[in-house]
């Protein structure tokens, strides 16, 4: 009971932030997605950029329900520290992905407008993990979240996966 209730919160949430934050907030500042660029090799590069960062984002998600069993939404955290998967290689892939998912819609739509808004969304969410979530994890996970935090980085995935727990 306890996983699908983390299931439905965490896809409420994946609704809620990303959504808006990589999804609605774009097509608003593409004039709904138009037009395409006209540099034809932006665009395959674009989409590339964005279907591998939502597919990392969806893996992301889903450890936060099954390894876990809590959502990424601060009122409905996790009951385990969340270190499998893509997080043995950064702290933060879910700001990654969405990151990387605005940065290829700029490729894809030649927005200087979404290069902009991914400048803004990036420093949000670094202050955010710097002055919310990792003070926050701190004290929840103590020991555990301190050696992960020293062996992992934040933004730039290492190549080798951590191999700590």
């Amino acid at each position: 009971m306890r996983t699908c209730r983390a299931i439905a919160g965490s896809a409420l949430f994946f609704i809620a932030a990303p959504g808006v934050v990589a999804g609605l907030l774009p097509w608003l500042l593409t004039d709904r997605y138009r037009p395409w660029s006209t540099q034809p090799g932006l665009v395959p590069v674009g989409w590339i950029l964005i279907i591998v960062a939502a597919a990392l984002l969806l893996h992301a998600f889903a450890r936060f329900a099954f390894e876990g069993l809590g959502t990424p939404a601060p009122v409905a955290p996790t009951e385990r520290l969340v270190v499998g998967g893509i997080y043995r290689h950064v702290r933060n892939p879910m700001y990654v992905a969405v990151l990387s998912i605005i940065l290829g819609q700029a490729l894809l739509f030649s927005s200087w407008a979404l290069v902009a808004y991914a400048t803004i969304a990036a420093v949000a969410m670094v202050s955010f993990v710097k002055f919310y979530e990792e003070p926050t994890l701190a004290r929840r996970y103590g020991a555990e979240y301190e050696a992960y935090r020293h062996a992992v980085p934040g933004w730039l995935p290492r190549l080798t996966p951590w191999r700590g727990q």
